[in-house]
């Protein structure tokens, strides 16, 4: 493959590098569908579909994964199913119905009992596997499809003592690979296909269905000054203590502002090592939210871990690129040197930082281009493919003689 762009000066190197096994060299995934059973299989389409996913998009901590279900769910509705979502926490009002099964950790517990007495009959039960499963297979006869965003299992290390860690890892790849081996899984990006068939699962089961964007409306210009944005969960793997070490270096250079959009557990934490020029924004309005990326002159996107990166190709649709790390999930969303750049390490994602701060004509390209990109991601188009995934799970069902649900 021809080498891409890089936003280093020749010669540039860099003094730390992505962990080896979270490169992913020269690959970028092609976002359009072209799998064939991502094409309407012809079967008929199931009416009552259950979704079991760990927040609703109303919850504190809902991020991209709560996005995407809301609009699936949302889209699904709107088309005439019967949708309900059995989830943690306290439900939200949504144009679906939605059960809470209890608190965060305890919903997983409760999602069999939940299931059997607020819904107990259904033509399709979606397990959303955020890392911790349901082991809906286990519990439900009727036709089941998982969800996946990404596998976690680097996560659980990060977020867990050893043996804990070591748990919940062989509990994930146990239920992707095992409880799972007769149903189909949706990932959101090539990369977590890539995931799964890592961990055991068969490649002819897997299916992928992209995320999307809204229609951005009318945008904005650029601010006049150098304006930075951040946007997700403040939480450790998205790393946006790395940021804030990296705008210490950076800042001397584009001055500015870096803006940090989001909430969660590392906020207290984030705010005591700012330095100048830094705000954070907290949760912030829809209205707010195209503003900032409008106007802002980067994305900057410093995660560990992603399954596709939503919020790059909300950015990308009003025409602001991204700077990010070269890891699964951002190589399906950001296109290397021509959406944005992705970064093979600290000092390289300080030097993109830079240099494209440094470059209108540089900056402006890839904007076009990352707009243009992103009219290829619409949610109207995730909601086909889903509804193709669900009819093709469907038919499978019944082919194995699964075809009517039955209580748990």
């Amino acid at each position: 493959m021809p080498q891409r762009a890089s936003a280093l000066a020749p010669g540039q190197k860099d003094s730390l590098t992505v962990p080896a096994h979270l490169r992913t060299g020269d690959h970028v995934a092609d976002p359009l569908p072209t799998d064939p059973h991502l094409v309407s299989s012809g079967s008929p389409l199931p009416h009552r579909i259950t979704f079991l996913a760990r927040r609703d998009l109303g919850n504190q901590a809902a991020g991209g994964s709560e996005l995407l279900i809301d609009r699936i769910a949302g889209g699904l509705t709107a088309d005439g199913h019967d949708v309900t979502l059995v989830c943690g926490g306290p439900p939200a009002a949504r144009d679906y119905r939605v059960v809470s099964a209890g608190g965060d950790a305890g919903h997983f517990l409760r999602a069999k009992a939940t299931f059997a007495r607020e819904v107990g009959d259904c033509d399709l039960l979606v397990e959303v596997c955020n890392g911790m499963p349901y082991l809906a297979p286990l519990w439900h006869r009727g036709p089941t499809l998982c969800l996946v965003n990404h596998v976690h299992t680097d996560l659980w290390q990060m977020r867990y003592p050893g043996p804990a860690a070591r748990l919940g890892r062989r509990l994930e790849h146990w239920a992707l690979a095992g409880t799972h081996r007769d149903n189909l899984m949706v990932a959101v990006s090539e990369s977590t296909a890539a995931e799964l068939r890592g961990i055991g699962v068969a490649a002819d089961r897997i299916r992928i269905v992209n995320n999307g964007v809204e229609e951005p409306g009318p945008l904005l210009p650029e601010a006049k000054e150098p304006l930075f944005l951040a946007v997700g969960r403040l939480v450790e793997y998205k790393r946006i203590d790395l940021l804030l070490r990296l705008w210490e270096r950076v800042r001397p250079v584009t001055g500015g502002r870096l803006v940090i959009v989001g909430d969660g557990p590392e906020r207290e934490r984030l705010e005591a090592m700012a330095g100048p020029g830094v705000t954070f924004a907290g949760r912030v309005s829809e209205a707010e939210k195209h503003r900032l990326m409008c106007e802002a002159w980067l994305l900057l996107h410093p995660s560990l871990v992603e399954g596709w990166g939503l919020v790059v190709t909300e950015a990308a649709a009003r025409g602001t690129p991204a700077i990010g790390f070269d890891i699964p999930g951002l190589c399906d969303s950001v296109e290397d040197g021509e959406t944005g750049v992705l970064a093979r390490g600290e000092s390289s994602f300080a030097a993109a930082w830079c240099a494209l701060s440094l470059s209108t004509e540089r900056r402006a390209a890839m904007g076009r281009a990352a707009t243009q990109r992103a009219r290829r991601f619409r949610w109207s188009a995730t909601v086909r493919q889903f509804q193709a995934v669900a009819a093709e799970a469907a038919a499978r069902a019944a082919a194995r003689g699964g075809g009517r649900s039955g209580r748990a």
